[in-house]
């Protein structure tokens, strides 16, 4: 019996998200982000056009269905070696605990997977070329409503080698699928708090404590920014640890690594949390300690969560157009009134 090394990787949000162009339903996107392991690497190419401004959804298959539908995603597998790689492609289970998206071992099976097919199943993808394939999600008439998790895994194997080792190199796309009537649930966080600490090498960070209060998945990025330092100083904005994930109804540690020169503070630190489209943004006065951590400081919103920039840009345009309209009635000049004469009776 061969022993088998299995090198799994997971589809990551790698990307800058505000910077993201998002492909039209049906459409193929030259710039979708792909992830590899070895020679092999796979993409999504399909964004539903309702979801064309969700980021998420240009690197994940990220949807809410009623029970009986079915959807169609095309995916891609490159293969980057100088030979044809034979790869195998399926759906397996998945679940979202303790802050991480986790793909179950080998093809384990839960609903969201067995309602899952790819067409082909296997391909021989050419040397330096392409294959593409079907992805398609069949909800039973009698699913029960709730949010599933599983991952399309395009997969391939070596020949054993001499001391009989198989390696197993697998990439995946994340699947997040909601099941019920009527639209999506709402997806919705709030940052509780904010905790400067050190880490074991002494360097600074801050862990923001985040609570998904809506109904969806959350895949979490943003930044920190420090204002208000010592002397007046400022740093930032840095950037924060991708891959946390935080299930329906959830509370975990967001982690932002500073730069080891920054000084102890106190600090006005203001933060910026993302997941897809749903941005919040919080404060709170923080400084780091000499080792390990400070107490956790309750964060303040920064701003109410409907103001989101696009939204805050539309109501200052609609103003200004007022304040214009209104100035330029100020000035049109009087109306003449007409003297019709009348005959003296």
């Amino acid at each position: 019996m061969y022993s088998v090394v299995r090198l799994t990787r997971f589809l990551l949000a790698t990307l800058a998200f505000s910077g993201v162009v998002c492909a039209g339903a049906g459409a193929s996107s030259s710039t979708a982000p792909r992830v590899s392991a070895g020679s092999i690497g796979l993409r999504l190419v399909d964004v539903p056009a309702a979801a064309a401004a969700d980021p998420r959804a240009r690197i994940y298959i990220v949807d809410h269905l009623a029970p009986g539908t079915t959807i169609h995603r095309r995916v891609e597998v490159t293969n980057t070696a100088g030979s044809t790689t034979h790869v195998g492609l399926y759906a397996a289970a998945a679940a979202v605990d303790g802050g991480s998206f986790l793909g179950a071992a080998g093809h384990t099976p839960n609903d969201l997977s067995t309602w899952t097919s790819i067409r082909p199943g296997a391909a021989d993808v050419p040397a330096r070329g392409r294959v593409s394939a079907a992805v398609t999600i069949a909800v039973p008439s009698d699913a029960a409503p709730g949010e599933r998790y599983g991952v399309v895994w395009a997969e391939a194997r070596s020949a054993p080698n001499a001391s009989g080792v198989t390696q197993v190199s697998r990439v995946g796309i994340r699947i997040y699928l909601s099941v019920g009537p009527g639209g999506p649930p709402a997806a919705d966080f709030t940052i509780e708090s904010l905790t400067a600490a050190r880490s074991p090498d002494g360097r600074p960070l801050v862990r923001a404590t985040v609570r998904n209060t809506g109904g969806r998945a959350l895949d979490m990025n943003g930044t920190l920014q420090l204002l208000a330092g010592p002397g007046g100083l400022s740093a930032g904005p840095f950037p924060v640890t991708l891959g946390v994930t935080l299930a329906i109804g959830d509370t975990e540690p967001v982690t932002i690594v500073l730069d080891e020169q920054i000084p102890a503070g106190p600090w006005d630190a203001r933060i910026t949390l993302r997941s897809g489209l749903l941005v919040r943004d919080a404060r709170a006065t923080i400084l780091f300690p000499a080792t390990g951590a400070a107490a956790p400081v309750s964060a303040e919103p920064s701003r109410p969560a409907w103001v989101h920039p696009a939204i805050a840009g539309c109501i200052l345009l609609m103003v200004a157009l007022g304040l214009v309209l209104f100035s330029v009635k100020g000035r049109r000049p009087p109306t003449k009134r007409r003297h019709i004469a009348r005959p003296v009776m």
